[in-house]
């Protein structure tokens, strides 16, 4: 087993991130890199000091949403939005930086990553969300598979 490339690395992160979701369909990891140095990570899960899913269920799976629909019916963050909000609590400027995340973005957090000038996406699994490809591509973003 040779030394793994940094997008590996990266990759490996993210998925070791995932493992501190509470999210009872997908756990979803998020790490934020810039200049090869990790800036900001994230996992899906309820806001700060709110109950988790495991705790209360899964609004989704009780209202029967498929999975890439309804965002809003959900209490908890997605990885790549508390990635976004970690970085901005402790005043990291994203822009310029690499997304590397367990999962495609969804079209929600597309949209804050076009906006936080995310300029490229790294991830492993897909996610049943059209509008996000079709907005990254828009954008210019481009994605990366990595499977490891």
């Amino acid at each position: 087993m040779g030394r793994p490339s940094w997008d590996e690395y990266f990759m490996q992160i993210a998925r070791l991130v995932s493992q501190r979701s509470t999210c009872l369909r997908r756990q979803v990891g998020a790490v934020i890199v810039k200049d090869k140095k990790i800036l900001s990570t994230g996992y899906n899960g309820a806001p700060t000091g709110l109950k988790h899913c495991q705790q209360v269920g899964c609004i989704r799976e009780q209202q029967g949403v498929p999975s890439g629909q309804r965002h809003e019916l959900c209490r908890g963050l997605h990885g790549e939005q508390n990635a976004i909000i970690q970085a901005a609590l402790y005043g990291v400027s994203i822009k310029g930086s690499f997304l590397y995340s367990t999962h495609l973005p969804c079209s929600l957090c597309a949209k804050m990553l076009i906006n936080a000038k995310v300029q490229e996406i790294f991830y492993s699994d897909g996610y049943a969300d059209d509008l996000s490809l079709e907005m990254l591509d828009e954008a210019k973003i481009p994605l990366r598979k990595i499977t490891i």
